[in-house]
């Protein structure tokens, strides 16, 4: 480290590519810091990912409760605590912000608990005092949006779903993507009547149309209210507490406990004085950077959600680790190849997909793609007496039948799909996926017997 540096690296939040970062470069040596003024994790351990998951468990065990009976249980159901639910979730969370105190101690990572700002581009004020550094990354992801209608303030977004200790009965939910159709599905199947406010005419409006119609067709069956083509543009609340929402055709709802925008993020810099550090935002407000995580300061660097790009923790982790590879290991092409990034939707039921949709890829490569696809319901939907479909989809490129999309709605895609992403991400061929002997019986053989 020079001796004109406080630090080799500082990074700015300690979510999941700040964390990763620092982790990374310090296993090389290298002096480093990391400045969180919130709970340690960041948004996926503390409002995101973790407690979204342990949410959709509990959901799934109600689903589970009614699929008994198909199987012979004499099973009742006697009542469900959302606080109990809630204790062990933050139960867990506690143990994992814990755990980040104590390993960051033990990597000797200084942790600062606090605001940063800039004040030029090498260096920091945390809490009135300055640090400096020669490299800082930049992690501080994003917060939810919130609409400028009257009566905003009464709502919640995602992170007032997670502060929620007891259940509500009456939900509205205005949006469509990821986050509104997984908290619909959770609210939905422990027991909350559930209205969704749609500003277009489907959900998941990026991905493949096979998922977006069949989810779809699957949150309309499970009895949630859709509104297409609609929105909220006001909110008033009552003496009694209950909120009354207005909608876009004058259309009132009233009686609600709560109403929860999930319309989209939108990037955490504004303590940062970012303006003092040179670095350049896009026209949305995310940081710039190209696929080495630069920056257009040499020394800065933007990871994550902040960067606008594939807003999901395994990148955040990925890419902090590459870049101090890059940086500290001597790894001068090291970078996160953003290209077939698997995810899936918590939604009830999951999804799993990676590569391109059917729509974009004839956008891409017109007549050079064929398509396989299969439907059916699983051999355990089929006797529970809840006859969930399941979908699955192949996307593959010329001559070769290279699979450059794989898709899948049903229950367990959301294991089914890291094993088939790695032999998307490896240039899998449709002949490698029928040269592979299916595991019977099971759903996931459908991708290699499909026709």
């Amino acid at each position: 480290m020079s001796n004109r540096y406080d630090y080799d690296l500082i990074a700015l939040g300690a979510g999941s590519g700040g964390l990763s970062v620092v982790e990374r470069a310090a296993s090389y040596g290298q002096k480093c810091a990391i400045v969180e003024h919130g709970k340690m994790g960041g948004t996926c351990v503390n409002v995101g990912c973790v407690p979204k998951k342990i949410m959709w468990f509990g959901a799934s065990l109600a689903h589970l409760l009614d699929d008994a009976r198909g199987y012979g249980f004499d099973v009742k159901n006697q009542g469900f605590s959302w606080a109990q639910l809630v204790e062990k979730r933050e139960g867990y969370i506690s143990g994992i912000n814990n755990w980040y105190y104590s390993h960051l101690k033990e990597l000797g990572i200084d942790e600062f608990k606090g605001t940063a700002s800039f004040i030029d581009s090498h260096h920091i004020e945390i809490d009135g005092k300055a640090y400096s550094a020669k490299h800082i990354a930049i992690a501080t992801g994003t917060i939810p949006i919130i609409p400028e209608i009257p009566g905003a303030e009464h709502a919640i977004t995602s992170d007032g779903f997670f502060a929620l200790n007891e259940r509500p009965d009456r939900v509205a939910i205005a949006g469509s993507g990821y986050v509104a159709v997984e908290l619909a599905g959770v609210l939905n199947a422990l027991g909350c009547e559930v209205t969704m406010y749609l500003r277009k005419s489907h959900v998941l409006g990026n991905f493949d149309s096979m998922l977006s119609k069949n989810l779809f067709a699957q949150l309309q069956d499970s009895g949630i209210h859709l509104k297409t083509e609609n929105q909220i543009r006001k909110i008033t609340k009552h003496d009694d507490g209950s909120l009354e929402l207005v909608d876009l055709h004058d259309a009132t709802q009233s009686g609600l406990d709560q109403i929860l925008f999930a319309i989209g993020r939108k990037p955490d810099h504004n303590s940062l004085n970012i303006q003092n550090s040179g670095v350049e935002l896009d026209d949305r407000g995310f940081i710039k950077t190209n696929l080495y995580q630069n920056t257009n300061q040499a020394h800065i660097f933007a990871l994550g959600d902040i960067t606008g790009r594939s807003p999901l923790t395994p990148v955040a982790i990925a890419a902090g680790r590459r870049l101090a590879d890059r940086l500290y290991d001597d790894q001068s092409d090291r970078h996160l190849d953003y290209q077939n990034i698997a995810t899936v939707v918590f939604s009830h039921p999951p999804i799993g997909t990676v590569g391109l949709s059917e729509e974009a890829a004839i956008k891409l490569y017109g007549d050079r793609i064929k398509v396989y696809q299969t439907s059916f319901t699983a051999m355990y939907n089929s006797i529970s007496g809840h006859p969930i479909p399941t979908a699955m989809k192949l996307v593959c490129l010329g001559d070769q039948d290279k699979v450059i999309g794989c898709h899948i709605i049903g229950p367990g895609a959301d294991e089914m799909l890291q094993g088939f992403a790695v032999a998307v991400s490896m240039g899998a061929t449709k002949k490698d996926f029928d040269d592979t002997v299916a595991i019977h019986p099971t759903s996931a053989e459908e991708l290699v017997t499909m026709r």
